[in-house]
């Protein structure tokens, strides 16, 4: 089995900036969020997703108190070292110190990342001060540097 390259996986990414975001959403141009992102990316380039995402607020994370977008990233993705992250990397942040992650973005290098929040579309944006809110990095399957 051929493996993903990491350049696929940025270029996939960046097909989505400018999508609207849309809380739940994940229909490339029509709209998305964070996790709509990641799981169209995935669509693109490595299948059918391997689970479906349950419905979701706004606050789940809050009020659930469980992290659950981690332990959905540990089962699907390849845990990397977060201060040695790659281009092409799901990229897992948290808004509050203690507080279960509920953010992604792809990184399209060290230093830059595409992700979805709201009240914006997809964005190329620079991880910035998002890197003291890293809570964890993962490689796609069967990626390839």
């Amino acid at each position: 089995m051929r493996g993903l390259a990491r350049v696929a996986i940025v270029a996939e990414g960046r097909r989505w900036i400018g999508t609207p975001y849309r809380h739940q959403a994940s229909l490339l141009h029509v709209g998305c969020d964070c996790l709509g992102l990641v799981r169209g990316v995935w669509r693109a380039l490595v299948g059918p997703e391997p689970e479906e995402a349950p419905p979701y607020s706004p606050d789940w994370a809050e009020t659930q108190g469980v992290e659950t977008l981690a332990l959905a990233a540990h089962r699907h993705f390849a845990r990397v070292e977060q201060d040695a992250f790659c281009a092409g990397d799901v990229l897992l942040f948290r808004f509050r110190d203690h507080a279960p992650a509920k953010h992604l973005g792809i990184a399209t290098s060290a230093t830059h990342m595409v992700h979805a929040h709201g009240g914006a579309c997809v964005v190329e944006a620079p991880i910035g001060s998002w890197r003291r809110k890293l809570a964890g990095a993962f490689a796609f399957p069967d990626v390839t540097d």
